[in-house]
């Protein structure tokens, strides 16, 4: 499935931010070019650079990267069940709390790939499966509808908004 494929009522405008940093093109390649960069982002960077804020209050690159990672988990696991028709109406998150929590401190260049790689690996596995019909599926999630194949998309420009923040403010 394309972009250009989705319908109004598949995404609230809110998220279309995330859907015009994807290109017209297929939901896998799209998901495939997106991690690509991540990683190749993450190899160059400088271990040291994991713990800068470009400001005050402003999270570290760290942080944004593990946002990235926790925010396509739970869309993907919304789009795993929209997939199988699952009607119940699913909780938004607060980000902010996710973000404090995710001990970035901690983390390493190599730990943050490891478990990117393992998120983008079991969502790939999702939408590969997926035949047309069930990517058109509509569920809710944090009030609004989404579709399955929305989701994916949401996912791979929500990475690319990010990647484009981090290379013009933290660079």
């Amino acid at each position: 499935m394309r972009l250009s494929e989705l319908k109004e009522n598949e995404f609230n405008h809110f998220y279309a931010t995330y859907l015009n940093m994807v290109k017209d093109e297929e939901l896998l390649e799209a998901l495939v070019k997106s991690s690509d960069w991540f990683v190749d982002y993450i190899t160059a960077l400088k271990k040291e650079k994991l713990s800068y804020a470009y400001g005050p209050n402003k999270w570290s690159i760290a942080e944004v990267l593990l946002h990235i990672i926790d925010t396509e988990r739970i869309f993907q696991y919304r789009a795993f069940r929209f997939s199988r028709n699952d009607q119940t109406a699913l909780p938004g998150f607060d980000h902010e709390a996710y973000v404090r929590e995710s001990e970035s401190e901690k983390r390493t260049k190599g730990d943050i790939i490891a478990e990117f790689l393992t998120v983008r690996a079991a969502t790939l596995g999702i939408f590969r499966a997926l035949p047309n019909e069930k990517l058109k599926r509509i569920g809710t999630a944090s009030d609004m509808p989404w579709s399955v194949a929305a989701l994916g998309f949401v996912i791979s420009g929500h990475l690319k908004h990010h990647a484009k923040i981090l290379e013009e403010r933290y660079s």
